[in-house]
């Protein structure tokens, strides 16, 4: 992903249109709207899932073999020639980032439970389609490279694509890139002019094919750069219909936006609709929470790792935000982690990863993509009625770890009464807490407490850190809930 691009449109749209993407200021291009929000009574508050912050890691511009940074910097130099950042010695880089490297860092993820998002742009920067040969490495060496992405990624990380190429614009009737080469014809800054849902979908869905086709699960996708600048409440409903179109997905979600300085870092329910009906609908908006200083997009940049988090995690930006309590969500291009084969950056995120486990291991939990979107679809629009001790949620969407705050009524054991909907509850990962190793299986349809409508008690928490599905922590004038929860009505007797 571009990121000056991304990150400076957050920041100042003038400063991109100079940049070349074309883009227009941020006070002309309003959000997504929000669509329908329920009622919600404010003595009960829903908290982060399990009390803790969550982590997550957002990795761009990664593919299988293809070195993004090498291919990408001599189109994007046509395609911008007076932009001096295009004009450097891609030549001398390496082609490929190797599945070695891919390994090395899936095992360190596993071993420390990071999880987060990875793209695998589907075509990269035009040098073949995934699905069906890349130019330069054997179909072997492709198939191999593919199956280790399904192996040792999947468990811990949501796959996106990153638009179709994350250069050229892709011609869907011919699958040849445009025959024009400027900004306008560069998925970094596609489309400059309006564009229909229907339009901007069948784009995505393309993208989205050539992922099923790898047999990669996907429920969500990442914009290269400024994609969809002029566009973003169509672009927004055109994610959720190509995602349900090819992957049936129930909530598709999308990364985009970059939230700095005292922006929140929380993700947004949009198009939200039909949340009274069997049949509601949301688009979920994820923002990172950081820059890019592990090696830029290219990888030729000079780590910066201790802007995350210094060594002791007493400073950076995602100790910030979790003294905040909100979603810290750490950004990096792949090629930045690689560093053109220096693994720099790679070696400074494990620093970043241990800084932060030492500090933070019993307040925040890593999460991948999917669950922080459908956290937070649950947390937004869960209707939730509080009446004589008793708190009902009806709930469009199911969520693990879902976890409130409520006044204490009195000093018996909270019960919990579930009434799912007659679908069932999605499955859904579970959550795990920082540093706690390997990633959970992912939580059957209908398990657990949610398929009776008896009343099921909790067991009591003594500590903060202790609070897991099927458990409370009483505080002075609180009591804090954590359950996992269905589709449909649950009721909490506190």
């Amino acid at each position: 992903m571009w990121k000056p691009t991304r990150r400076n449109f957050l920041r100042a749209g003038a400063a991109l249109a100079a940049a070349g993407a074309g883009l227009k200021t941020l006070a002309a291009l309003a959000q997504a709207p929000l669509g329908q929000r329920p009622t919600r009574d404010a003595a009960v508050q829903v908290i982060n899932p399990l009390g803790r912050v969550p982590l997550s890691f957002f990795i761009d511009d990664s593919s299988c073999l293809v070195n993004l940074g090498h291919f990408c910097m001599p189109q994007f130099a046509e395609a911008w020639p007076t932009r001096d950042i295009y004009k450097k010695p891609w030549k001398t880089w390496p082609r490929e980032i190797p599945d070695a490297f891919v390994r090395e860092f899936a095992e360190f993820c596993a071993e420390h439970g990071v999880k987060g998002k990875y793209s695998v742009v589907p075509f990269p920067a035009c040098v073949g389609r995934l699905d069906r040969e890349l130019p330069g490495w054997s179909r072997q060496e492709l198939l191999a490279s593919l199956k280790l992405v399904r192996d040792v990624m999947l468990p811990n990380w949501d796959v996106h694509p990153e638009m179709i190429t994350h250069t050229r614009v892709i011609d869907l009737a011919t699958g040849h890139p445009l025959p024009e080469i400027s900004s306008a014809t560069m998925e970094n800054s596609y489309p400059q002019g309006k564009k229909s849902v229907d339009e901007l979908a069948a784009y995505i869905a393309y993208s989205l094919r050539i992922l099923k086709n790898c047999d990669l699960p996907c429920e969500g996708i990442t914009t290269p750069g400024g994609f969809g600048n002029a566009v973003k409440s169509e672009l927004s409903l055109a994610v959720g219909q190509a995602v349900r179109e090819v992957y049936g997905a129930e909530l598709p979600h999308y990364f985009k936006y970059v939230s700095g300085g005292k922006e929140s870092t929380q993700p947004k329910a949009e198009h939200v609709e039909g949340l009274d009906t069997d049949s509601p609908q949301a688009v979920i908006s994820l923002p990172a929470g950081t820059g890019d200083w592990f090696g830029n997009w290219d990888g030729d940049a000079a780590p910066e790792g201790h802007r995350y988090a210094n060594a002791d995690a007493t400073g950076g930006r995602m100790v910030e935000l979790i003294e905040r309590g909100e979603p810290a969500v750490m950004l990096c291009h792949w090629p930045g982690l690689y560093n053109q084969g220096a693994k720099t950056g790679l070696e400074q995120f494990k620093q970043v990863v241990l800084a932060l486990e030492g500090r933070y291991r019993d307040r925040t939990m890593w999460m991948k993509i999917g669950e922080l979107a459908r956290y937070w679809a649950a947390r937004e629009l869960t209707r939730i009625e509080r009446d004589a001790g008793r708190t009902t949620f009806t709930a469009p969407f199911a969520a693990p770890g879902f976890t409130v705050r409520l006044p204490a009524t009195g000093q018996a054991p909270p019960q919990l009464r579930f009434e799912p909907a007659a679908a069932g509850r999605a499955p859904a990962s579970e959550p795990r807490p920082a540093g706690s190793g390997a990633a959970s299986e992912p939580r059957p349809s209908g398990s657990g407490p949610a398929d009776t409508a008896s009343p099921v008690a909790l067991a009591e928490a003594k500590e903060p850190r202790d609070l897991k599905p099927g458990t409370y922590l009483r505080q002075a004038d609180s009591v804090t809930v954590c359950f996992d929860l269905p589709k449909g009505r649950t009721v909490l007797s506190a």
